[in-house]
Formats: structure tokens, sequence, C-alpha cells
């Protein structure tokens, strides 16, 4: 079975791709985003066993994993129009692979916990409504640590590496740019100079890659691009699982007239 790569991917803006939004954004804002989603699954070097997707927007005291073998929905945001909660994602859970990463992360020195009531968030259900169109790959949801320690997430991924030689593709679900105060701002600020860091770090050695993620605040425009590291850290936990693969950048566009990223390692 081919090592599958892992991958750190933007998730848009709440229910992105079904709803439309004033400008900056516009009706089209996401179209970009949505078209890389449903090609993701034709650079796969195989189909995948399964996805295990680490959500923004879920914290946790210590790393938990979703063990429901029928996640339900949750919609875990407000004010959009109706659509956006009758979206549905049927997708398997995943309870057996949960146990496996459990005993990764056991043998790793890392804390876990199960919860088997929780549903998608939409960290999970919007990408992978457009990356599993079908619903049928079983989807596993994992939490951030809540103290958002980046060396932390590293070392989470790092003892995540083994699934990839097991068919399963690793996603950290966040995004490259994300305060929401100037979401709607027509500037761009210096989320470009924040962008441009981003990339030359994600395609950097692996040794070079991790030393500057875990000093990601001095980077250019750092905390402006991210006032809290919510929406960032799930890309420590896929550059950490990319051990020595090097990373590039499969997604980019202009969203609001700012930059979004995403990266692939491996």
């Amino acid at each position: 079975m081919p090592r599958q790569p892992t991958f750190y991917v933007s998730h848009g803006g709440g229910p992105s791709f079904w709803i439309d939004y004033p400008e900056p954004i516009g009706k089209d804002g996401f179209k970009g985003l949505e078209r890389y989603l449903l090609g993701f699954e034709s650079v796969l070097p195989a189909p995948p066993q399964a996805y295990l997707v680490i959500s923004a927007h879920w914290e946790t005291p210590q790393v938990t994993l979703s063990t429901s073998p029928a996640p339900g929905m949750l919609y875990d945001y407000y004010g959009f129009p109706d659509i956006a909660y009758t979206l549905q994602h049927p997708a398997p859970g995943a309870p057996d692979l949960a146990a496996g990463v459990r005993s990764l992360l056991a043998d790793a020195g890392i804390n876990s916990a199960e919860d088997d009531e929780r549903g998608f968030d939409h960290g999970v259900f919007v990408p992978m409504m457009k990356i599993d169109t079908a619903a049928q790959t079983p989807t596993l949801m994992m939490s951030l640590q809540q103290d958002l320690d980046p060396g932390f997430h590293i070392r989470l991924g790092q003892a995540l590496a083994p699934l990839r030689d097991e068919g399963v593709v690793i996603i950290g679900s966040g995004s490259s740019w994300h305060n929401l105060r100037q979401y709607f701002q027509a500037g761009s600020g210096q989320a470009e100079d924040f962008d441009n860091w981003l990339t030359e770090t994600a395609i950097a050695s692996p040794q070079e890659r991790n030393t500057r993620l875990l000093d990601w605040v001095q980077a250019p425009a750092a905390r402006q691009a991210h006032p809290r590291e919510e929406h960032l850290l799930p890309l420590m936990v896929a550059a950490g699982a990319a051990g020595e693969d090097r990373g590039r950048r499969d997604f980019h566009d202009l969203i609001a007239n700012k930059p979004f990223s995403g990266y692939a390692f491996g």
C-alpha cells in the first residue's frame, strides 16, 4: 500500500460553498477552494482507507478522538441562511481506527480520550462534503489540545505518521489566514507577508520547517493573520506526520482579497 501524503487545508468560512456572501467575498469567493477540494482524491496515490481530520473547531484538555460509528452533524456556526443547517455528510465513523490511534499516542507518551457523541463539526463536514462526495470513506475526527502548544502538536503528528502506510489520509483542517475582524475588509493588509512566510516554511527542509513552526509568532504579521492560533495548529500536526517528507503548496487563492493557501507533504 503506497504511503499517503498529509495535508493542511483551509476550510473556508462557515458553510462556505452553499451560500452567497457579501463583498468582498461575493457569491463566487470560495469557488477556487471548492474546485481544489473536489479534485482532492484524484491526486492521492491510492484510494484512502480512512480519513483522520484534525479540526480547528474542536479543542479539549487532552487530545480526543470521535468514536461514534455514525457521527451526526454539529452546526457550530450561527447567523447563516436555513440551508446551512440542512447540510449532511453521512460518512461512517472509524471507532476501530480510533483505538489504533490511541495506541500510537500511548506509545509516544501522549494521553488521549474518546468522545462517542460528538458529530462532524464544520471543520470536518465542510471540506469532507467536497472531498468525499459519496460519503463512503470512514472518517475519524481528532481535537486539538487546548493549550495550543506548537511543539506538542508537531509531536502529535509525529506519533500519527505510521498511519500513512496503512492508507490513512491525515488532514489538518484550519485556515492559513484567520482574522475574523478583518474578514470583510477590502484590503489585504500584511496578509501576503504571512502567507509568503508560511509557504517558505512548508517547503523548507523538515528540520527547518519544524524550527520555524515552533516559533511561528515571530513570522511577519503573525498575529494579524492569527490573533488566536487554533486555525494554524492543524498545520503543525500535518507537518509532524510528514516526517522527512518536504511540503509543497497545492492550493492558493485570493478570498476577500486575502491569500489563502493549503499544503501537502509527501
